[in-house]
């Protein structure tokens, strides 16, 4: 045998040594060794940078002339709460552009002072951001 060999015999057959500390949990454990995220929040960057957003349609003069046709039907008859259906613009909040969306409700009233629609279940619509609508 080698003369190092019984320097280590002692090791070979010993306990465990007892601590005062309470064992770590095998989760808590593997977290030791993940990755470190140096670029944290980079990838929500690059998500919203891929974000697509539409551009506003500028309304040309027949279409506005229908919307306005339209808008002053919608005020002859606003007493009976009417149907309609608007399609009309979202502005991103976080970029330039937005997307459009549609939606259908009976208008309680139109708010001169706001230029809004005001509709039965409180939705509220800017009069600027309303591409078409269509009384049903």
């Amino acid at each position: 045998m080698c003369k190092n060999s019984f320097k280590y015999e002692k090791l070979l057959n010993a306990e465990r040594p007892v601590s005062d500390r309470a064992r770590m949990s095998n989760q808590d454990r593997a977290a030791q060794f993940m990755p470190f995220a140096a670029l944290t929040g980079f990838g929500a960057i690059i998500n919203e940078t891929s974000r697509t957003t539409t551009k506003k349609h500028q309304l040309n003069e027949d279409e506005l002339t229908l919307l306005n046709e339209n808008l002053n039907k919608l005020s002859e008859t606003i007493s009976q709460k009417p149907e309609v259906r608007v399609v009309y613009f979202i502005p991103d909040e976080r970029k330039s552009g937005g997307s459009y969306s549609t939606y259908s409700g009976n208008v309680r009233r139109v708010d001169e002072f706001e230029k809004e629609l005001i509709f039965t279940d409180k939705s509220k619509i800017k009069i600027e951001n309303i591409m078409l609508i269509e009384i049903i």
